[in-house]
């Protein structure tokens, strides 16, 4: 039985997770420019929608762009808003296709005019999509979301619609940007890197890690499926 067959058998994550770094890396040991590496990596995109969706995974999470990447060479973060746009352009007739639901983790605001309306017309030409959740995490930082969670749930107090008793870790779960989703089962980032880097803190709190040293552009269906049976390897205690 091969790596596909043994995982196929196995229990699919429901949600996962991937922090997709080595972009920059990969293109440097290849003697290559930066903008390379990102147009690799974008492809790997592509190829991990396609594999999840063929896996049966219901929830894709991805760290697209992080609010500290805007600290970024100018000309390297308008390539990457270039980037996403011509993702956006060349695969939404297909996500579409196959019932891939798009949805945006992060300040919608920050991105270009450009980029922000393809963003907003591929959630919502695929807003009613069901087979695979697709969620971006696009000028995303963490500890802004939970910071900005706990502000609206300040306000909602404020002006009664909840009260002091009624907050807990679910209720809370409400205010973040992933309140439609179950929490990731399974981290996973590239590169030999280990840590999060400011990516889902509240909701990686019983998530599965996986690091792989492998470099984003090289992650294709054998390392999934490698990162996916190691999931499936380990018992999950939830702190018990």
């Amino acid at each position: 039985m091969n790596l596909e067959e043994r995982v196929r058998i196995g229990i699919i994550p429901e949600h996962i997770a991937v922090i997709m770094d080595g972009n920059r890396r990969w293109a440097k040991s290849k003697n290559l420019p930066t903008r390379d590496g990102h147009k690799e990596g974008a492809m790997r995109v592509t190829d991990l929608v396609r594999n999840s969706a063929d896996l049966g995974i219901k929830y894709l999470s991805i760290y697209a762009f992080s609010t500290e990447n805007w600290r970024r060479d100018k000309k390297e973060v308008d390539y990457l808003m270039n980037l996403l746009v011509e993702f956006v352009v060349k695969e939404l007739d297909y996500l579409h296709k196959n019932d891939v639901k798009i949805t945006l983790m992060g300040n919608i605001e920050d991105l270009p005019e450009k980029t922000k309306k393809e963003v907003k017309r591929s959630i919502e030409l695929t807003k009613n999509n069901k087979k695979l959740h697709l969620n971006i995490a696009l000028s995303y930082g963490s500890r802004n979301e939970i910071i900005n969670a706990v502000k609206k749930v300040i306000n909602d107090y404020e002006n009664n619609r909840t009260n002091i008793d009624e907050i807990n870790e679910e209720s809370f779960k409400n205010y973040l940007f992933t309140h439609d989703m179950p929490d990731p089962d399974l981290l996973i980032r590239t590169s030999g890197e280990i840590r999060l880097s400011n990516f889902l803190l509240y909701q990686l709190a019983y998530t599965e890690f996986y690091f792989t040293e492998i470099m984003w552009p090289d992650f294709d269906k054998e390392e999934l499926l490698k990162a996916i049976e190691c999931f499936q390897n380990r018992k999950r205690r939830y702190g018990n």
